[in-house]
């Protein structure tokens, strides 16, 4: 019998204020009217993105599971979509790039891990980070400004991730599934940034 859960399915939850995200407004503005990277910024969204692995996930049983416990999101303030396959886009417009932004070692939900094995008696694997989502006027370099406009180096380079204690992912619309957990995304972990930031 398979104990690690990671060796089942992964799907994402994505979660959104239902009202304007103020937080998401305000580094909106800080961004354009400081860094030169958002000179063609468009817009700015923020949501949270779960993963969830496991052996038995599927959409309704999850989506309800999700909807019972504050672990995940609330209900009432918060809309919640579901991924189930990588067959199936994020919400994300095509023409946006999107930055995931990771607290290094602080990835697991494990309240929430422990929550689902109450409730459900399965062993799962929940993950989260912030995904910052960029539109751009003009999107031929739109990865290159969204990474310049993600990690902090300097007050006039970066705002979104600050490279001591947080770890970022870039990706355009067609985020990967898993995201969180995927060896193939490693590389988009800035490390080079990292060594730039203590060289500046």
């Amino acid at each position: 019998m398979k104990s690690r859960a990671s060796e089942g399915v992964t799907v994402q939850a994505w979660v959104e204020l239902k009202s304007q995200d103020p937080e998401a407004v305000s580094a909106f503005a800080v961004a354009r009217a400081n860094l030169a990277a958002a000179r063609n910024l468009t817009s700015l969204r923020r949501l949270r993105c779960i993963e969830l692995a496991g052996t038995a996930l599927d959409a309704t049983r999850v989506a309800g599971l999700l909807h019972r416990s504050t672990q995940f999101y609330n209900p009432h303030k918060e809309r919640c979509t579901l991924r189930m396959s990588d067959r199936s886009p994020a919400p994300i417009a095509a023409e946006a790039t999107a930055v995931m932004i990771t607290e290094r070692g602080a990835e697991r939900m494990s309240a929430a891990e422990r929550w689902w094995r109450h409730e459900t008696g399965e062993i799962i694997q929940a993950r989260q980070g912030v995904v910052w989502v960029m539109a751009f006027e003009g999107a031929s370099r739109a990865i290159e400004a969204a990474e310049d406009l993600a990690l902090l180096r300097d007050r006039h380079h970066g705002l979104l991730c600050n490279p001591h204690c947080q770890d970022y992912r870039v990706a355009g619309a067609a985020v990967p599934l898993p995201w969180l957990a995927s060896p193939d995304t490693e590389t988009a972990l800035r490390e080079v940034g990292h060594a730039g930031l203590d060289a500046g």
